[in-house]
């Protein structure tokens, strides 16, 4: 009788190998979305390995590595008819969440990656270190991207996808029933004033951006007929140069690039162009306030501390609700954004 060897159970369990040779574990993902494996498996669920490798077009050594990976990090199931997307990976179509997917793996690839080598030197130093990973000599790797086209472009696919769901987010769980004008600080390409305007067609909506920003903003503010209700103005964000006569100030995704004193000094010159009773509004992926989770906010944080601005990272509720005291805001209240796939919230206050 034959013995049937069984293969031993390895002492570094799977949840920790995933860890160790978590960049190897991103590669397949990106390879999966980059070569249309998913896709290919999502239109036609059962594809047998021959059909895949004439699909993707690549030899069988490539298509071996291919398919060892993603099923052994379970985003592909191989069948008897063939193989299918997990359920994980299917729900994310299902859901209308794979375009957002395809856009973090694209940033991640291409403009994340590079920086996160100077990581932990960016935790001693409390800096972004790994900046000096990219060409150029911007203060921050948004104005380092705004010097080479195609990166520019990967990225604002990117925040423009994400900024799409988040948006939705915005729409359904911020309250701007008292707006009439609102000031959109750091609005990048105008996703969100253009979602809030069309939500609400008495607001008036200033983005307030960076100078090779605003050209692409304005462009697209005025492809979506907009451009009588959102402006797009230059400006420097810390300088406080702030255009007034707004009711609302609103930061989206922007606090997060920077230090907490530097959020303060934000929040300040929101907090000096309000009149009473004028509001400012949050919407950021947040921490719990003990920063035990979630993992995507965890994961998330590298960017920020080692590439993005001066050294942020996904802040819990609570450190922007100091810092909103700090400078004078009252009446803090914040709003979890429910069945996100992401940890959005939003934190209103009041002068």
């Amino acid at each position: 009788m034959t013995e049937v060897q069984t293969q031993p159970e390895s002492v570094v369990p799977d949840a920790l190998t995933t860890v160790l040779l978590g960049h190897n574990a991103f590669q397949f993902t990106r390879a999966g979305v980059e070569l249309g494996l998913f896709d290919l498996l999502e239109r036609s669920p059962g594809t047998s390995r021959e059909r895949i490798g004439a699909e993707l077009g690549l030899a069988e050594r490539s298509l071996d590595i291919l398919l060892l990976g993603v099923t052994s990090l379970r985003l592909v199931e191989r069948t008897e008819e063939g193989y299918v997307n997990a359920k994980s990976i299917s729900d994310l179509f299902t859901g209308g969440h794979w375009e957002l997917v395809k856009a973090v793996v694209g940033f991640e690839a291409y403009v994340t990656y590079p920086g996160l080598v100077d990581f932990t030197e960016s935790l001693r130093a409390n800096s972004n270190i790994g900046l000096r990973r990219y060409p150029g000599d911007g203060a921050t790797v948004y104005h380092r991207l705004s010097e080479d086209p195609e990166l520019l472009k990967v990225f604002y696919h990117f925040m423009g996808t994400w900024s799409a769901v988040a948006s939705k987010h915005l729409i359904k769980y911020g309250d701007f029933s008292s707006s009439r004008r609102i000031l959109d600080v750091g609005g990048g390409d105008a996703t969100m004033a253009m979602a809030v305007a069309r939500a609400h067609p008495d607001v008036e909506v200033t983005v307030l951006e960076i100078p090779k920003v605003v050209e692409l903003a304005r462009k697209r503010v005025a492809e979506a007929g907009l451009d009588n209700r959102v402006k797009v103005v230059e400006g420097d964000i810390f300088a406080g140069d702030y255009p007034e006569g707004h009711d609302t100030v609103m930061f989206v995704h922007q606090l997060q690039i920077w230090p907490q004193d530097r959020i303060r000094v934000l929040l300040g010159h929101a907090h000096a162009v309000l009149p009473e009773g004028g509001r400012v509004l949050i919407l950021n992926s947040m921490s719990e306030d003990n920063y035990d989770g979630p993992l995507m906010a965890a994961l998330a944080s590298p960017f920020f501390a080692a590439v993005a601005g001066e050294g942020g990272m996904l802040y819990s509720w609570e450190g922007y609700e100091k810092s909103l005291k700090e400078v004078g805001f009252d009446q803090v209240r914040r709003t979890r954004c429910a069945e996100a796939i992401t940890p959005h919230g939003i934190i209103t206050a009041v002068k």
